[in-house]
């Protein structure tokens, strides 16, 4: 039968003799196919950069560590971008650790007062270039100025109070100790306020929690007009503890909240060691420091208004507190 020029192959099972292998010698060294993520081309590749770079940035550059801490509680670095931004900062006298300047920047007044006040507080000037400066930015908005901010270095809650109350007694602090411990606090410029607050009044630290808490950031220095510099700030582990032990320490806990026990003008603690706590402006108090509290005082407000700010609250109190004492 005529096979129209088609050659018929009978095929065999099995491995041919004279292929040398050249099958199995193709797959050698490949191994297992490379997850997503390890493939360069690939989109997963990408995504896992970029999260190692923001994880990167977490540990050591963060923009914004207010609700962050860094190892035993310390705050990781932030820094400030925009001309704007960077020369406010630079003018209310914010720690900084270097300004990067873009190379080749165009220069304007912000540009000139920004390079000029560094220069005058010794503050390193580095030429950075754009791609650097992106990534110290998380691809902010930062027009060429970087101000990188140094970790705020907080004191221990426990030995603050002590210290204090140390020197009190030996006549080396004219009045009692005066702390302002803030719970649920997370806005930094509230932080700042409390803290102005507290050097305008003779105070003697702020107290804040390692957790779920504000932290001393730029906006937090800038706020604070300068009295971050003078006032402590203080990080507790455990803030119920830390009251605990201020009381075992002779130190009353005031907390501030709108039904309290007693009026603020009604105070007969003004003129003892006192810490005053207080709450976020719509939770208050939380249940635990509550209980805490040797006294809940309330400042008699119209009765149109549901509370106040939490850094107002804080300034009216001590003007009070301040009053009683020069008054005694």
């Amino acid at each position: 039968m005529a096979n129209n020029g088609r050659r018929s192959v009978k095929l065999k099972k099995g491995p041919t003799v004279g292929t040398g292998g050249h099958g199995r010698k193709a797959l050698e060294g490949k191994g297992p196919t490379p997850k997503a993520e390890d493939r360069p081309y690939h989109k997963a590749h990408k995504n896992k950069q970029l999260a190692e770079r923001s994880e990167a940035k977490r540990g050591t550059g963060a923009r914004n560590p207010g609700a962050r801490s860094g190892p035993k509680g310390r705050a990781t670095e932030e820094v400030v971008t925009g001309r704007n931004s960077v020369v406010e900062a630079l003018r209310a006298g914010i720690p900084a650790k270097a300004l990067h300047v873009a190379i080749r920047i165009e220069m304007d007044d912000r540009v000139k007062e920004s390079l000029k006040l560094a220069a005058e507080r010794g503050i390193p000037l580095l030429e950075t270039g754009k791609p650097e400066l992106d990534r110290m930015t998380d691809d902010a908005i930062h027009q060429g100025l970087v101000l990188q901010i140094p970790p705020y270095e907080y004191q221990d809650a426990y030995e603050l109070a002590e210290e204090t109350l140390e020197a009190w007694k030996r006549g080396h602090v004219a009045n009692a100790p005066l702390f302002v411990a803030l719970d649920g606090i997370t806005d930094p410029r509230n932080l700042g306020a409390i803290i102005r607050s507290v050097s305008a009044f003779s105070g003697h630290g702020v107290v804040v929690p390692e957790r779920r808490s504000v932290g001393v950031t730029a906006s937090a220095w800038k706020t604070s007009a300068g009295a971050a510099v003078r006032v402590p700030v203080a990080r507790a582990a455990n803030l119920n503890n830390t009251l605990k032990a201020f009381k075992n320490m002779g130190i009353y806990v005031l907390g501030l909240d709108g039904d309290g026990d007693v009026s603020l003008p009604d105070l007969a603690l003004a003129t003892e060691p006192v810490c005053l706590v207080v709450g976020s402006e719509g939770k208050g108090l939380s249940r635990l420091v509550r209980e805490n509290c040797d006294q809940i005082v309330s400042i008699p407000i119209d009765s149109a208004m549901e509370s106040l700010n939490a850094s107002m609250a804080v300034g009216i109190s001590l003007y009070e507190i301040s009053r009683q004492r020069a008054a005694k």
